[in-house]
């Protein structure tokens, strides 16, 4: 399995140190050795399991443009050397978790990211996904792979079942349009995280399925679920969980990390914007904008779709402590038709609102209070992500009026 550790990767990992203000050796090595004992309060919830590893098949991750391989979905001379070699960011594949009630690591408005499966739910600090990237696991017997890219701050999950494989990811070290590349342990086939698809390898044009994932703050998640469940800090690497290595790399007025080409100019590149309807009717609302507005009701696809914004979440991308970074906002998007009627929202605090029954339903689409108390709003797949990078992928993106 090749590295491809080229000068320009180095050049990169040093870059990253710099910004980060962490040693370059932080941000490469797994540095599995030193890492400490499971504490005593973390559990294996459920075993991670996968097809049986390396099949006898030819590796993209050694060689994108290997002619006895299909042709790469984009220019292979656009997928580029992030820095650190395959896996030196190192996912996460033995999970422990620990119950949210034993919690005391995680402030309140610091962002953990919620797959809108489990029961119990569970939740995944960004605090931890900032340095992995990546995390295995499998959540009420179904496979799933939660991924973070800090570069594009895209938060997406995924079914790790692809056919008859059941396929296990690892971080390539690749960028493309600097986002991350994933690889399958079973093929070395690539996957670029916001497409969802294997982009290179014998796997090309394979799409994943996506599970809905929200980015909410801490105290959010913990109060509609205190009896779930936290991604534990025991993941077999040791790092400075809490502090964020790209520290001021999401000002407004920022650059994008190894992002080749031209950004859409219809907005500052490092604008954060909600993302709905992927190739079939792509569609930004900026994140700003919606923070002010609370709830934005649209049509996407054909159907309806209320989005909204709750203020508060802090970016882990802002300052040196995660805590201590600048709000931002935690969304949600969601089918707005409950038992046939369409329910219309307007925001009340840290909460919404509808204005047919007067139910009170919190950030994650659940009715806490009214009448539809305990009914939950079907989740739309959506992204929360940097302007230049959704518009990368989908040109064609129209900007959503919030006013």
């Amino acid at each position: 399995m090749s590295a491809r550790w080229t000068a320009l990767g180095a050049a990169a990992v040093l870059l990253l140190g710099a910004c980060g203000g962490e040693p370059a050796a932080d941000r490469v090595a797994g540095d599995r050795a030193q890492a400490s004992a499971p504490a005593a309060d973390s559990v294996v919830l459920e075993e991670v399991s996968g097809s049986p590893e390396e099949e006898d098949v030819l590796s993209a991750l050694d060689r994108i443009d290997n002619p006895d391989l299909p042709d790469p979905l984009v220019d292979p001379a656009a997928v580029i050397s992030g820095g650190p070699p395959p896996d030196g960011i190192p996912p996460i594949d033995e999970p422990r978790f620990e119950a949210a009630e034993d919690v005391d690591w995680l402030t309140p408005d610091e962002p953990v990211l919620a797959p809108a499966i489990g029961e119990p739910a569970r939740a995944y600090p960004v605090r931890i996904l900032i340095w992995h990237e990546i995390v295995n696991d499998t959540i009420d017997g179904r496979p799933v792979a939660v991924t973070y890219c800090p570069l594009c701050n895209s938060a997406l999950a995924f079914d790790r079942r692809l056919g008859d494989r059941l396929l296990t990811f690892g971080t390539s070290g690749l960028l493309y349009h600097s986002d991350l590349v994933m690889y399958d342990r079973q093929t070395e086939s690539l996957f670029s995280q916001i497409e969802g698809r294997a982009i290179a390898g014998v796997l090309t044009g394979a799409k994943l399925v996506r599970v809905p994932v929200q980015t909410v703050t801490w105290a959010q998640w913990r109060g509609a679920n205190p009896d779930g469940w936290v991604l534990s800090r025991d993941t077999g690497a040791r790092r400075d969980y809490g502090t964020n290595p790209y520290g001021g790399y999401d000002s407004p007025d920022g650059t994008p990390f190894l992002f080749e080409g031209e950004p859409d100019p219809r907005m500052p590149p490092m604008t954060r914007v909600v993302a709905l309807g992927e190739s079939a009717d792509p569609v930004a609302v900026p994140l700003s904008d919606l923070v002010d507005a609370g709830v934005l009701e649209l049509m996407v696809r054909g159907v309806p779709v209320v989005v909204w914004a709750a203020e508060g979440l802090r970016s882990p991308l802002d300052r040196r402590r995660l805590e201590e970074g600048r709000p931002v906002g935690a969304t949600g998007a969601f089918d707005p038709v409950v038992d046939g009627q369409r329910l219309q929202f307007t925001r009340d605090g840290q909460n919404f609102v509808d204005e047919a029954t007067g139910s009170r339903w919190n950030v994650l689409g659940e009715a806490i209070d009214g009448p539809l108390a305990g009914a939950r709003l079907e989740p739309v797949e959506f992204l929360d992500t940097f302007w230049f990078a959704w518009a990368a992928f989908h040109p064609d993106t129209r900007i959503a009026d919030v006013t």
